[in-house]
């Protein structure tokens, strides 16, 4: 079983409401065997006494959880993320199942993360924007919504599944993806560059760099190729001061 891996997943929470979800999350994960559980603008005390009742023996993973201010904050450090939605016909891009998708996240050598978002309204577009890859839990049509912890336990227990029986890696071992400081770092770079030239405009570049954010996950860069198209867009950068502005 390579607990290593499950150990190296972190499970965020975005703006959780209920400390018996909180709890009941705490519990699920001790059970799974994972235990990086990081709250972004928690509305509830995770160390609440609800919270430490649903825990029962996960009450660890509550005690050493964090809490973070952003989404940005959850993900330092991470190279692969995951994203859960339920958004199935809103969202253009291809979704998968838990099980299709969350093997990805197992891997020895990198920090990963997995996304849930609100009990109310689930992760919006510029959320789910900081994920590679997408995860919708297939359920009844006439009922499909779970409760955020249930969809905790559900992903918890493919990961889990999934570290008992690791499929072999395609990859070579020495590939290193970019991490997620690169990315982002990469994408304002990238935004501020396009609206200096005029290929984006202010009240459309938000909907523009959704779409390059998708065309750069399925890359899958390297921190090199990161650099190497950060290098292109300071030389367009250091061009523009010699072009006459426009009358």
């Amino acid at each position: 079983m390579n607990e290593s891996a499950l150990t190296r997943v972190r499970i965020v929470l975005v703006e959780p409401a209920g400390p018996l979800n909180v709890g009941s999350v705490a519990r699920v994960m001790k059970n799974m065997g994972l235990n990086q559980l990081i709250l972004v603008k928690p509305h509830c005390d995770r160390l609440s006494d609800e919270a430490k009742l649903m825990a029962v023996h996960g009450i660890d993973v509550l005690e050493k959880s964090q809490v973070v201010h952003t989404i940005p904050e959850a993900l330092q450090g991470c190279h692969r993320i995951i994203a859960t939605t339920g958004r199935s016909l809103s969202l253009p891009t291809h979704l998968e199942t838990p099980r299709e998708a969350l093997p990805w996240l197992l891997t020895e050598n990198f920090n990963t993360a997995l996304l849930f978002g609100p009990e109310d309204r689930g992760l919006n577009n510029e959320e789910l924007n900081y994920a590679q890859r997408f995860v919708c839990i297939p359920a009844n049509s006439d009922y499909s919504s779970l409760n955020l912890a249930q969809a905790v336990a559900v992903c918890s227990y493919e990961l889990h599944q999934a570290a008992q029986n690791p499929i072999e890696s395609k990859l070579d071992p020495s590939f290193e993806p970019a991490s997620f400081e690169a990315l982002e770092g990469y994408y304002q770079h990238l935004e501020a560059v396009l609206l200096k030239i005029g290929y984006l405009y202010p009240h459309t570049a938000k909907a523009r760099l959704e779409k390059f954010r998708r065309l750069y996950n399925k890359a899958n860069l390297t921190n090199e190729e990161v650099a190497l198209l950060r290098g292109i867009l300071r030389q367009v950068d250091w061009v523009c001061q010699f072009i006459p502005p426009k009358k």
